[in-house]
């Protein structure tokens, strides 16, 4: 499936559920921006190697660019979210369950926002869907067990090379700082938190930038009638739309979650920063150069608990850590069961 942005634009208008269908996944493209995004840059800003204002232009930047870059080199993140729910053979019931989808998802973030806490997006996606397809299908027939497994193992693997690789850039950064003048070191690690920072910008939008691009094409794909589509190319606007959505929506609510990750659960020095960006940048380049969707979120929170750990373990905030964990094990259940309800209700209703 291929679509211009000329066929796409003339559909809006005369296709009511193509028009909502884009306009809530646009919603959540911009509140991943708003919640997600400022995760990749927290570490510059709390280091103070970068003010705000530069960090989340840079940010918006580097989206796009990831967006563009890796989904050129491996589509597997967005062809695995396309395929991860079944919403069967009805173009128009399918149709109605992604947007109801979609308004869980952009719910559940905007709560999580409120009070400052940066849940995953990459669940919340998952979570939503698989609650919807669940309602529509009357089952589990809507969940595809292939793909729900890499979505699992790169879960888990966001999390624990997160906090690995974390913990191993700290201790070699604290190795490589305390040999040489503090002055001297500090300016240095500062300059290459900005490029390490740049690094996970960038494959946070190679990561979530395409995890979006796959949802956006399956409602093209639903709203034209074609609920068994199994093929699909990316089109560059489409690319270059949702990047602009996702730096919209960092632009405008990043600093909450900037100050949650970056000042309250732990505070690292202008070293243990570009060690935190680093492990992140390395372990979001394997995961998606491999294919495997992970959590922008888990990777970046986990890489800066590994580094406060090889500190000392009381150099983490585990209180704030905790309640970040269960925000994430709620995300599932919680999401999900949204996703069930609204598309119950949307079913019902349309």
């Amino acid at each position: 499936m291929s679509v211009s942005f000329g066929t796409f634009a003339a559909a809006l208008g005369g296709n009511p559920l193509l028009a909502v269908t884009a306009l809530l996944t646009l919603g959540v493209v911009f509140v991943n921006g708003w919640t997600d995004a400022p995760n990749a840059i927290a570490t510059c800003v709390s280091t103070r190697s970068m003010p705000p204002r530069a960090a989340i232009g840079m940010a918006a930047v580097l989206n796009f660019a990831g967006i563009l870059v890796m989904t050129a080199v491996n589509a597997t993140v967005a062809e695995t979210i396309y395929h991860m729910v079944d919403f069967g053979g009805d173009a128009g019931a399918a149709g109605t369950a992604l947007c109801a989808a979609m308004t869980a998802i952009v719910l559940w973030a905007v709560l999580a926002w409120y009070f400052g806490i940066p849940t995953s997006e990459s669940h919340a996606l998952i979570a939503g869907l698989s609650g919807a397809a669940i309602a529509l299908r009357g089952g589990m027939a809507g969940i595809q067990g292939d793909a729900w497994v890499r979505v699992l193992y790169g879960l888990a693997l966001s999390a624990a090379l997160g906090f690995g690789f974390g913990f191993l850039a700290g201790k070699l950064t604290s190795l490589a700082a305390a040999r040489g003048d503090r002055r001297r070191t500090n300016r240095w690690f500062r300059g290459a938190q900005v490029f390490a920072g740049a690094g996970s910008a960038f494959l946070h939008g190679a990561q979530d930038g395409q995890k979006f691009l796959g949802v956006f094409l399956l409602g093209i794909s639903l709203a034209r009638g074609q609920a068994d589509a199994s093929s699909f190319r990316i089109p560059f606007w489409l690319m270059l739309l949702c990047s602009a959505t996702m730096s919209l929506g960092t632009s405008i609510g990043g600093y909450r979650i900037i100050k949650a990750v970056g000042m309250s659960m732990v505070r690292l020095e202008a070293h243990e920063g570009f060690a935190a960006d680093l492990a992140a940048s390395a372990c979001l380049l394997l995961s998606s150069l491999g294919g495997l969707p992970v959590s922008t979120t888990h990777t970046k929170t986990t890489a800066m608990m590994g580094v406060g750990a090889a500190r000392r373990l009381r150099g983490v905030n585990w209180s704030v850590a905790r309640e970040m964990a269960l925000a994430w094990v709620l995300t599932f259940p919680g999401c999900g069961l949204i996703g069930w309800l609204t598309a119950r209700l949307f079913l019902r209703i349309f």
